[in-house]
């Protein structure tokens, strides 16, 4: 088959790999029909990521059909068309049992294995452990595109900047950053009561996007803007939001969040960050500021269903640009230049 394969900082192909095969009963076998690069696989490109081997298969969202079943499946069958969750679990150790199926320890202490630990999507075919726990069945008339960004990145904002953060009817939320992650705690946030939604950004496509998502006011970051005092200024009272969200993943971007909140707010950690960020504490302790972070463990998948059912939130809404299998480079090139591109969600797959 074709795959994309990390050879190395800054190095990756699009090559001829052997097929996976079944490796445990409870293992299956899923025939990828759309795919999407993340910003998590620009940062492996970059060196972010020591732990991903040369030789890795990247990819960790998707979507597909199942040709193969192990015996031990008791729920997937072959022929099903899936959703590959990005977050692996065995439900049977103490952390996936305590809700923190993020942290499988039958996994090596993380769920997040497809392009980290184990051979991920970005190929025609990707082995699938404890497959009764990481494929969810794509829904009657959920597109594959819908469900390719919720395999990872709507569950992301949602999960770690909405629910983290504790959202509540009638808060003032400011998102920092309105790339796919910023956009997605966007979206859901303002199906959770959410009066103001303040979206911040450099890219004015991207805060054009975010206002069709639900922001009700946006900032555009420009050099010498104080964000904080900006932010606060759109807030009812000028002491701030409630609730900040930090999709970006940098020292800076954090500390913007960090200046957004009035006292007794709340700043979630969305964001990928390659370097160490400083909490100032000589300045925020006296603020009863609670800043939280995780990885997101994909238990709001149902719930996200749900609402794309009912047409509360549409995931499509972040797809921007469709590439064939053969075109991956090219997705990459795109994404990695996401602002120039006007690039929030790339989608790679079958029939593009």
């Amino acid at each position: 088959m074709k795959a994309l394969v990390y050879h190395g900082p800054h190095r990756k192909s699009w090559e001829d790999v052997p097929d996976p095969v079944m490796q445990a009963p409870t293992d299956a076998i899923v025939r990828i029909e759309a795919t999407t690069v993340s910003g998590t696989d620009l940062h492996i490109l970059k060196g972010d990521a020591p732990s991903v081997a040369e030789g890795r298969i990247l990819g960790h969202e998707g979507v597909g059909a199942v040709t193969e079943a192990g015996p031990g499946c008791r729920r997937v069958r072959a022929g099903e068309r899936v959703i590959v969750s990005s977050i692996t679990k065995c439900m049977g150790c103490d952390s996936c049992l305590s809700g923190l199926t993020s942290y499988c320890e039958t996994l090596g202490g993380t769920g997040w294995v497809f392009g980290h630990l184990l051979d991920g999507t970005q190929a025609e075919y990707v082995r699938v452990p404890f497959a009764d726990n990481a494929l969810v069945p794509l829904p009657e008339g959920m597109t594959a595109e819908q469900g390719a960004v919720l395999s990872d990145i709507l569950p992301t904002g949602y999960e770690i900047g909405v629910l983290y953060g504790g959202i509540g009817e009638g808060d003032e939320v400011a998102v920092i950053g309105a790339g796919p992650a910023g956009l997605a705690s966007i979206m859901t946030a303002a199906t959770l009561g959410a009066k103001r939604i303040v979206a911040v950004d450099r890219n004015e496509y991207r805060l054009e996007k975010a206002r069709g998502c639900g922001a009700t006011r946006t900032v555009r970051v420009a050099d010498g803007v104080d964000i904080g005092a900006e932010v606060k200024a759109h807030s009812h009272d000028g002491l701030g939001v409630d609730l900040a969200v930090e999709t970006v993943g940098l020292p800076r971007t954090y500390v913007e969040a960090l200046a957004s909140v009035r006292p007794g707010g709340r700043v979630a950690n969305a964001g990928i960050h390659g370097r160490p960020v400083a909490f100032p504490p000589d300045r925020d302790w006296v603020r009863n500021i609670t800043a939280m972070t995780g990885l997101d463990s994909e238990a709001a998948e149902p719930d996200l269903i749900e609402r794309i059912a009912d047409r509360e939130i549409d995931p499509a809404k972040l797809v921007t640009h469709r590439f064939p299998f053969a075109r991956i480079l090219e997705a990459y090139e795109t994404y990695g230049n996401a602002d120039a591109q006007q690039a929030i969600r790339v989608i790679i797959g079958l029939g593009e």
